[in-house]
């Protein structure tokens, strides 16, 4: 191997600041360290959110619409924080770094959620089982610990897919190939941690406590900082190219002054710097210049008096680099907000099925199984199918489309889309029979239907069928799309799809609650679900979906894919062809 050859080319270092040895750092070796970081984190993630409408409803004895809201808008504000740690890591302390100090904030926040629900003062009075009050202080206390979590997260979500991906070369064909792989398995490693939430920490949560149910999350959280801190020596590391939002307004306010200006024919006259494959912003590679958007490239127009100032004012001229950013975030919106609906119908996991659940029969023989325990088929449905998309599905589809990944990123979520619509159309199928159990029987007044949970199986299966197609899909598109420098940032733009499906959640409960309690009518999402109508609300997300769906196949058709400049100068090929 060649002396250049030994260290990355993508502007990656060491833990010491200098340039990264390909045989010492980054790849496999690192990521470990980092995958059981994310298995932790998300155990102790989902071992307190599975469950977390039902302690609303059970322990701060809130109505089933309040319970279900206030878990839509704490799990949207979970994926709304990733924008402040994803301009923190990109702009000034770099991803290694973000992750480290706001895992640490996570602990402190399962640590006072465990005392909130232990320490008696501090937890809810109950007076039987499932049945208690919570003074307003006791409910302060719980929902500050939550939202301290919210902000742990916050930093980590948009840094560890990223910073797990930093360890793979771009400009090495072999890693980038590696890199590929990488996101399913970090996508599995993530369900690994959600299926013990989902089975045992659940379990404890209704049958011996919530306190040691929130106890244990934390503990979990703890070993994901200690696997993070392990691996330092391994890491690869990407500097911070400093604020992107201030180049992305720069771009912006450039394009405006010289909006009168007409654009050179020849786009190679267009202002870039003069180093090789160096760009102006640190850390980053150049980008190629693309026709689309074309206003913006007025702001890399050099004039004579951008040349009398000596030095270059960036809100004058930027490079074309810089511009290529700009255009790069654009470019992702269209394909972002599709991804908000498939995030609606994801959050009723947590919300809507478990309030479902609540009014079937739990029982298998004496033992009861908690309500929110299946989604342990969503879990077990995704981490049986990253393997056989990954070893099966790739080399299979490939005879037949010719692509190096079976599919491209585009037309893997479109297809989690399309089967994320079956999803809620089973849930809608199986309320339609318990609530014909209920008229046949007249059990409107018994959450206890003799209509076995099990049913509700396929329904958690399908979604995590979808899950593997449009999540995982969405991880790697919005990576290899986001310009170098702003890597962490579109990770969170990729995640607030989440937290507005959260929200959007939230509001079509409260649309839906407000229409159809009109009249003293009990409404689709009653308190007593046996006189509500959820078939309605499953069916209406279901509807939703497939008119996503064309919005998506509309937006994928006109997308470009982008091209990076490696420092032999030459243009990448695109990391994936439409």
């Amino acid at each position: 191997m060649a002396e250049e050859d030994i260290y990355t080319k993508d502007g990656t270092v060491d833990y010491r600041n200098k340039p990264a040895n390909k045989k010492k750092t980054g790849t496999w070796k690192a990521c470990p360290y980092i995958l059981g970081n994310e298995c932790s984190e998300r155990l102790a993630y989902y071992g307190m959110s599975t469950n977390l409408v039902l302690y609303f409803k059970n322990q701060l004895n809130q109505h089933s619409a309040t319970a279900s809201k206030n878990q839509s808008n704490w799990s949207g504000t979970c994926y709304v924080m990733p924008l402040l740690g994803a301009f923190l890591a990109d702009s000034y302390l770099g991803r290694y770094w973000t992750i480290a100090i706001f895992s640490i904030i996570y602990v402190f926040g399962m640590t006072l959620l465990t005392i909130s629900a232990s320490v008696p003062g501090l937890k809810p009075t109950c007076y039987e089982k499932d049945k208690c009050h919570a003074t307003n202080g006791q409910t302060s206390v719980f929902f500050i610990a939550l939202y301290l979590v919210a902000l742990g997260t916050g930093g980590i979500k948009p840094c560890v897919s990223s910073y797990g991906a930093d360890q793979f070369d771009d400009a090495d064909p072999i890693e980038r190939n590696h890199k590929n792989s990488f996101f399913n398995w970090f996508y599995f490693s993530i369900n690994v941690g959600a299926l013990v939430a989902s089975s045992l920490i659940v379990w404890i949560q209704q049958d011996i406590g919530w306190g040691w149910g929130f106890g244990v999350p934390a503990v979990a959280m703890a070993l994901a900082v200690v696997s993070f801190f392990s691996g330092t020596r391994l890491y690869r590391y990407q500097k911070p190219g400093g604020s992107p939002l201030t180049r992305i307004c720069q771009v912006v306010v450039a394009s405006f002054r010289k909006y009168r200006i007409a654009l050179p024919a020849d786009k190679s006259l267009l202002y870039e710097t003069a180093a090789e494959a160096e760009s102006a912003i640190q850390g980053s590679r150049k980008l190629a210049h693309t026709n689309e958007l074309s206003f913006f490239d007025k702001a890399a127009v050099k004039l004579e008096s951008d040349e009398n100032r000596g030095s270059i004012n960036n809100w004058r001229l930027c490079t074309v680099t810089q511009v290529e950013e700009l255009k790069s975030v654009i470019k992702l919106l269209p394909i972002w907000a599709t991804g908000i609906i498939f995030s609606t119908v994801y959050n009723q996991m947590s919300n809507m099925f478990v309030l479902q659940a609540t009014y079937m029969d739990t029982h298998l023989g004496k033992f009861r199984i908690p309500e929110a325990s299946l989604s342990v088929f969503d879990t077990v449905a995704v981490i049986l199918w990253v393997p056989i998309y990954d070893r099966m599905l790739i080399p299979f589809v490939r005879k037949f489309t010719g692509h190096k990944n079976g599919l491209t990123q585009l037309q893997r979520m479109g297809t989690g889309l399309v089967i994320s619509v079956f999803a809620m159309v089973s849930a809608a199928i199986v309320e339609v029979v318990r609530l014909g159990i209920v008229r046949r029987h007249n059990y409107y007044n018994t959450t206890n239907v003799p209509m076995p949970v099990f049913w509700q199986i396929p329904q958690y299966m399908i979604i995590g069928c979808a899950e593997v197609f449009t999540f995982i899909g969405q991880l790697e598109f919005f990576y290899d799309q986001a310009p170098d420098s702003m890597r962490s940032l579109c990770a969170a733009l990729s995640l607030t799809t989440t937290a507005l499906g959260s929200y959007v959640s939230s509001f079509l409960v409260t649309i839906v609650t407000d229409i159809s309690t009109r009249n003293g009518k009990p409404g689709w999402i009653a308190d007593n679900q046996n006189r509500g109508k959820l078939h309605y609300f499953f069916l209406l997300l279901a509807i939703l979906s497939v008119l996503n769906f064309f919005a998506f196949l509309a937006v994928a058709k006109r997308y470009k894919y982008k091209k990076a400049i490696n420092k032999d100068n030459a243009a990448m090929v695109p990391a994936d062809d439409k």
